[in-house]
């Protein structure tokens, strides 16, 4: 006789999604306290329900697959890897108010007025809201379907029909709930398993889902790291609410590139795109002003221009600051230790202040060049000359190493008038009009930049 499953609980951290036999104060797994939560979980014996056999198919007779949706908003366009995929899943992750719904909603309003079946089905605001949103944005004539609804057994059974919508919106993910669990929406259980059913559905009648995610006081989508693994691209809106412009930046992409941007600038009318991006986040290309660098970047397949700026301060404190926006605080005191060790420029009792102008954040290691640049700028009063642009990686010797795609770093800085460019030693010119300094060592940087602060720059160094 075959044997009933058993109830049982058991509790779930909310926070990284890890399962334990017991309440427990503090999670094991990431540290987080008042966070395990008690959720049912049922327990089936081995072999009670036999399977039936799945249909395999030759990789070689498959099809090339329906083609992607552009979304017509080329910057959207271009962090999907070039529109939106039937059949795939997509995470949008944000802080509030920062844009993803104002996005969402301007995607897929232009695309229904184009005569493509689209659906915004919200579980935060009434649909009136969202009418009032579009009239705003100046898009209330375009023939999106809207929905009210949280329960994901009525939105798999709305969808799961023959002809569905092309393009459904769920926002978010985090108010949806199955009436199988007994824990609230929100919760670990509830968030994987509705984003479970709504994936199946998405990828059975080749639906392109886009789904909206809260995000943590740290910036990571809440619930489960789960989550992203179960969708095909993950998008996260950046961006500080002082600042008009937000970036969108893909962090997972099975069908593009990864580390993508999009740039936008938030209007009264939604958001607008920024075709060149280069020339938003530098300043006056012949301003010549001390601590201030232009780096030559990569962002995904983009190359970027930005601006690097450094402020030091002679302190009184025990312990000088280093306050950092934009970049890597721990990669700014490895320039700074390589800068007192290897080249002798003391500060060690210098404030040390970094800024990356425009709101982006940077991860390349390639910017450390132009770090260091704007810091020895800052420090000796001597300013980068302008029309000049810099990238190469420091290591810990003061040795600047080779970086990739120098060709395509040279080419963009020498199209917006970067005549000059500061670069590690057998990097080529990519444009006829851009001369390479190759800088080898650090000491080659302050050798250049250190003429007019010569002076300075002896009085910070160590006996």
């Amino acid at each position: 006789m075959a044997r009933v499953a058993k109830a049982s609980s058991r509790y779930v951290c909310q926070q990284c999604g890890a399962i334990a036999n017991r309440w427990m104060g503090r999670c094991e797994a990431c540290g987080s306290w008042n966070s395990l939560v008690e959720e049912s979980a049922s327990s089936a014996a081995p072999g009670a329900a036999a399977g039936r056999p799945i249909e395999l198919a030759v990789l070689a007779a498959g099809s090339d697959g329906a083609a992607r949706i552009a979304a017509g908003i080329d910057e959207f366009d271009r962090v999907c890897g070039g529109g939106l995929v039937p059949g795939s899943a997509l995470l949008i992750g944000g802080d509030p108010g920062i844009g993803k719904s104002t996005l969402l909603l301007q995607v897929t309003a232009g695309l229904a007025s184009r005569g493509i079946a689209c659906a915004y089905v919200t579980g935060e605001e009434a649909i009136d809201q969202v009418r009032l949103r579009a009239r705003r944005l100046g898009l209330a004539g375009s023939p999106l379907e809207l929905a009210f609804a949280t329960g994901v057994r009525d939105i798999v059974a709305t969808f799961d029909v023959p002809e569905p919508p092309r393009i459904v919106v769920i926002d978010s993910i985090q108010t949806m709930f199955l009436d199988t669990h007994d824990s609230a929406p929100g919760t670990v259980a509830q968030v994987r398993s509705s984003a479970q059913e709504l994936i199946r559905v998405a990828k059975r009648r080749a639906i392109a889902l886009v789904l909206v995610g809260h995000v943590t006081k740290d910036g990571q989508i809440a619930g489960p790291r789960v989550l992203e693994h179960m969708v095909d691209t993950v998008l996260y809106f950046e961006g500080e609410r002082g600042h008009r412009f937000r970036i969108l930046r893909t962090v997972k992409n099975r069908f593009g590139a990864t580390d993508e941007i999009g740039v936008f600038d938030m209007t009264d009318h939604g958001l607008r795109e920024v075709a060149n991006p280069s020339a938003l986040f530098v300043g006056d290309r012949d301003l010549e002003r001390s601590g201030r660098a232009v780096f030559a970047g990569i962002e995904g397949t983009r190359p970027l221009l930005v601006e690097i700026q450094a402020l030091t301060v002679a302190t009184t404190l025990g312990t000088p600051r280093r306050a950092v926006v934009g970049w890597d605080g721990a990669r700014l005191a490895m320039v700074l230790a390589v800068l007192e060790a290897r080249c002798g420029l003391g500060l060690g009792g210098q404030d040390v202040f970094l800024n990356i102008a425009g709101g982006l954040k940077v991860r390349e290691p390639a910017a450390d060049l132009a770090v260091a640049a704007a810091l020895i700028s800052a420090t000796g009063g001597a300013a980068v000359p302008s029309r000049t642009a810099a990238f190469g990686e420091i290591g810990l010797s003061g040795e600047v190493r080779p970086v990739g795609q120098p060709e395509i770093r040279i080419k963009e800085a020498a199209k917006l008038g970067y005549h000059r460019i500061l670069a590690p030693s057998g990097s080529v010119s990519g444009a006829a009009d851009a001369t390479v300094t190759a800088i080898a060592h650090l000491e080659d940087l302050i050798a250049l930049l250190g003429a007019a602060g010569d002076e300075r720059m002896t009085s910070l160094s160590p006996s």
